[in-house]
């Protein structure tokens, strides 16, 4: 058994990290107009520069710029479309115990996705700073539509939610290719709607909004690959299923057996970040279904909610698990979600997350070999 060379790796990482206390004091004052949008975008470049060479010092090879410049690990992207806006509203996203900001999305026109989207730059500034390599994380388009409400579209761009489906393929087509010409080799789509798929109260949750959940796993898998038909044969392109992560909660429980054929089969992912770090998610029996050959799993056994460092053993022991229904070959480890998917960030400490990156390159060599 060997590391691997390209992503994803057997040390690997969702995205997101605790935002530093320069990027939260700066992102205050620029919200009061104490300073420029020029001064922000400063202090930015600087601490993502520290955290590049943060994660390079830890011995990972897969390196993100934190999403430092978001507030938000999916609204950012979504609202920097074309005919997607991101609006105030009287509700947020309900997790156990709490409620994000009161922002959701309005399709306004017809969806695309423009060259001039700001996170090619984003991502430019990270490749330009790194000599490994840089991975470009943006939320998937099943998360744009279930999440949109009843009355969120216009009448005059689609005659409904399910009408987007076409339009929102394209723009993600767009993007892969923007950013494959950016130099972006290792792409993610992080994505809550599968997991939302897999518990039977945010189904009811979504035959309410009117959804037509009995076909969305199909919908969600032309969508996708749809998106990602014409993938450079050198790029990679994984999936983060994440259950919800905001301030430490969570919103989805359930194993993955529901979506796990249409999910590892069908979809045309080259990776699979799925989270594994409570009995929430389940057995690792619905990994049967990953295809034979060069498709991932990444378990994310250790989890970013809390400070307390797992035992390697226990982390080795669960790998030895997965390994009954998964070719060791075909694994890899990181944590279950990112530490910060939105600005407020989870509940833990910078030394404690840097301490977990760390742990997982280590039981990486352990496993894997150096």
């Amino acid at each position: 058994m060997s590391q691997r060379t390209k992503p994803p790796f057997r040390a690997d990482q969702v995205g997101s990290i605790l935002r530093t206390q320069p990027i939260k004091e700066a992102r205050a004052k620029h919200e009061k107009g104490e300073i420029t949008d020029a001064q922000l975008k400063a202090v930015e470049d600087a601490e993502i520069v520290k955290i590049i060479k943060k994660q390079e010092e830890l011995g990972l090879h897969a390196i993100t710029d934190g999403e430092f410049r978001r507030s938000w690990w999916h609204y950012d992207f979504f609202g920097m479309l074309e005919g997607v806006d991101v609006v105030d509203s009287d509700h947020g996203i309900q997790f156990q115990g709490v409620q994000t900001k009161m922002r959701v999305l309005r399709i306004t026109g017809k969806i695309d996705f423009a060259p001039n989207h700001p996170m090619l730059e984003h991502f430019k500034f990270l490749k330009a700073n790194t000599s490994r390599t840089p991975k470009m994380t943006i939320p998937s388009p099943t998360v744009m539509h279930f999440r949109l409400e009843p009355g969120s579209v216009s009448a005059s761009a689609y005659p409904n939610r399910d009408a987007i489906f076409d339009d929102l393929a394209n723009a993600y087509a767009k993007a892969v290719k923007a950013f494959y010409d950016a130099g972006c080799r290792y792409l993610q789509f992080d994505d809550t709607a599968w997991a939302y798929l897999c518990s039977q109260e945010e189904l009811k949750k979504a035959r309410e909004r009117g959804l037509d959940v009995d076909h969305l796993q199909d919908t969600y898998t032309k969508c996708i690959n749809k998106a990602l038909q014409a993938k450079p044969a050198d790029m990679v392109i994984t999936t983060h299923v994440c259950r919800g992560n905001f301030r430490s909660t969570f919103i989805s429980s359930g194993g993955y057996e529901p979506v796990a054929q249409s999910l590892l089969e069908k979809c045309n992912y080259d990776g699979y970040f799925l989270e594994y770090d409570t009995d929430r998610a389940g057995g690792f029996e619905p990994l049967r279904f990953l295809p034979k050959g060069n498709k991932i799993v990444v378990l994310g056994l250790v989890t970013s909610k809390s400070g307390t460092l797992e035992k390697k053993e226990d982390i080795k022991r669960r790998i030895d698990e997965a390994t009954k229904f998964v070719a060791l070959d075909q694994l890899a480890l990181s944590p279950q979600c990112g530490f910060a998917s939105t600005e407020e960030g989870n509940v833990l400490a910078e030394d404690e997350q840097w301490a977990k990156l760390k742990m997982i390159v280590d039981i990486s060599k352990d496993v894997w070999g150096a």
